[in-house]
């Protein structure tokens, strides 16, 4: 990739992240890659043909792959609160931004599986831990599926919403909230009889 491509795709990046797929033009990214709208397009076919090829850089996805997940202790508060912290430190308020950007239905089609990774990666891994946890002798036979989409839905809640209102909403951080969040899945919710 050249520098002026890559000025390009970085450009169109930051304002799909900052202003959204529609709003964003051609014009808009030639004026703040530095070039003019003519080589933009002998760079690429269209607006569209640039964000495919920025989705495709690393730098503008969720670095998140089952490998993150690798650091488990095989005990269950320890290994959720790093399965949580590992996204939370990868997936940041920009892509969560960014993510929203490529949801746009004109592009969305292709976007879709490209965003779908992160959770994938995620889900994938838990599940595969819980299962692991259970031939150990540390887990009951249950729906680990079931229980990889509710850890991850609430670790995904979090981000999305502090991204969305940073502390504005809620002045728990991240750290106390993946505490008492891991605490409550092992525990459940104490009631009083």
């Amino acid at each position: 990739m050249d520098e002026t491509s890559q000025k390009i795709i970085d450009a169109t990046m930051s304002l799909v992240r900052d202003k959204g797929y529609v709003a964003t033009t051609t014009k808009d990214i030639a004026k703040t890659a530095g070039v003019n709208e003519c080589t933009l397009f002998r760079k690429f076919k269209s607006k569209k043909d640039i964000i495919l090829s920025g989705v495709e850089q690393e730098k503008w996805r969720g670095n998140l792959t089952p490998e993150i997940f690798q650091n488990v202790q095989w005990e269950l508060a320890p290994d959720l609160e790093m399965f949580m912290t590992e996204y939370m430190k990868r997936i940041t308020p920009d892509f969560v931004q960014l993510s929203i950007g490529l949801r746009a239905p004109q592009i969305y089609e292709e976007t879709a599986p490209l965003i779908m990774k992160v959770p994938q990666a995620f889900l994938s891994s838990l599940t595969e831990y819980f299962h692991q946890m259970q031939q150990r002798g540390k887990l009951p036979p249950l729906d680990f599926e079931c229980l990889a989409m509710t850890i991850f839905s609430s670790t995904f809640g979090f981000t999305f919403l502090s991204a969305s209102f940073e502390q504005a909403l809620s002045k728990i951080s991240r750290e106390e909230y993946i505490r008492q969040s891991v605490a409550t899945f092992i525990q459940g919710i104490p009631t009083l009889t």
